[in-house]
């Protein structure tokens, strides 16, 4: 099945400047500076593009929103941090299309009325930040950013900054932080980062894999964009699958492939020919799905009405043997270490509720430490800076509704009922 950023032909390895350009790369970049900065957000609102680090925003509102902003300067902002376990998708883009990123980038910051524009890349991604770097110098030296691009008043200086390897420094507004030189916390909002983002003027922060869509729907256009994809997921998106299935790696699909589809035709189905117990689509922060869903198709509202989420399209699997407990467990904790420890709300639930999780384990608590983990949930409900808080409460109440037993046979014997 061939996809939008990674066509049949284009082969694994950083891909430089003269391949690039020999498929049409910086096409849509003189395209662009020939169209008006509205006519480029229009063309990308068209397209339905939304964006792909998890929350889904409509990126043509986003840069609207920034442009409309009269405050000046304004930033454009490429948020490589990456940080969810088993998510490799934008490093695999930075690290062998880089050109595909950057001219995205140079899109974007023309579109809002950006004369700068940072690229916000995971410190470990040692090859992607090498290939990154290449691709800029290569970039710069055929007229594609600095001053006066492509012969046009458009003028874009582009900075490279190390993201810190945790996982709330991946969130938008601990971004600007960093970049600021700041601590990577994550601010209150409002304001968002439209409206006082990077030093306080109006910024876009997009991620990686939505930027690389930029130029393909600008080359192409939104009609063609749209003939991927269902009506309200339009265009393709990159999954990972990891040591659940037979075949870990990265798959590009167009949105409302069946899940099905990409556990068995892609990934080989899961290890060990065992059956699938649950499965979270965007782990670890996405509600359980029973077996019984592995037809529903990957996009957003159908996974909104299967109760569970698409995230930034990490799948896990849960195969027959494994207890539920033991794996929400390895979530929670995972939130627990990674909260930044700025909010004291953040920091109660996550750490009770991974204490709660533990003592049930070992069989304490008895059935009225299963009422804790909701009160607890809801007591948070919409505190903290960021969206941290809020995660790890889908796992566990989808585990506690789909997988009672498991539960139930721990506060029996304080073991684990597989075992």
């Amino acid at each position: 099945m061939e996809g939008i950023l990674f066509p049949r032909g284009v082969v694994a390895g950083q891909e430089g400047l003269e391949e690039y350009r020999a498929r049409g790369g910086y096409e849509a970049l003189v395209r662009a500076v020939k169209t008006t900065p509205e006519g480029i957000i229009k063309e990308v609102s068209d397209a339905a593009l939304r964006g792909r680090g998890g929350a889904g925003f409509p990126t043509g509102k986003k840069w609207s929103f920034t442009r409309e902003r009269p405050e000046q300067p304004r930033y454009m902002v490429l948020n490589g941090g990456e940080d969810e376990p088993g998510s490799k998708k934008d490093r695999l883009l930075m690290e062998n299309l880089p050109h595909l990123v950057i001219e995205g980038v140079i899109i974007a910051a023309y579109a809002i009325g950006a004369n700068k524009a940072y690229l916000y890349v995971n410190a470990n991604y040692e090859t992607a930040i090498k290939s990154t770097t290449d691709a800029l110098a290569e970039a710069k030296a055929a007229g594609y950013w600095g001053k006066g691009i492509l012969g046009d008043s458009f003028n874009l200086d582009i900075e490279l900054i190390p993201a810190p390897h945790n996982y709330v420094a991946g969130e938008d507004t601990a971004v600007l932080e960093v970049i600021e030189g700041k601590k990577a916390w994550p601010r209150q909002k409002p304001p968002f980062p439209v409206t006082v983002g990077l030093f306080g003027k109006p910024t876009a922060v997009n991620n990686v894999e939505t930027l690389a869509n930029v130029a393909p729907i600008i080359l192409h256009g939104a009609k063609w964009y749209r003939s991927f994809g269902t009506p309200d997921s339009s265009g393709t998106m990159i999954f990972s699958l990891n040591d659940d299935v037979n075949r870990p790696g990265i798959y590009e699909l167009p949105f409302g492939t069946p899940l099905r589809y990409l556990i068995e035709e892609c990934g080989g189905g899961i290890k060990g020919d065992k059956k699938i117990k649950a499965i979270m689509p965007a782990a670890p922060s996405s509600a359980y799905l029973p077996a019984d869903k592995i037809d529903t198709p990957l996009d957003h509202n159908s996974m909104r009405e299967a109760g569970s989420s698409l995230g930034c399209g990490v799948v896990h699997l849960v195969g027959e043997g494994t207890c539920v407990v033991e794996d929400v467990l390895k979530a929670s904790e995972f939130f627990a270490a990674e909260s930044c420890g700025q909010c004291p709300a953040c920091r109660m639930e996550t750490n009770t509720l991974t204490t709660l999780l533990k003592k049930l384990q070992q069989g304490q608590g008895g059935r009225p430490i299963l009422e804790q983990f909701g009160k607890v949930i809801a007591f948070n409900k919409g505190k903290g800076f960021c969206n941290l808080i809020a995660m790890p409460g889908p796992p566990i109440e989808s585990a506690l509704k789909l997988f009672p037993g498991d539960f139930e046979a721990h506060l029996a014997t304080g073991k684990c009922p597989v075992n």
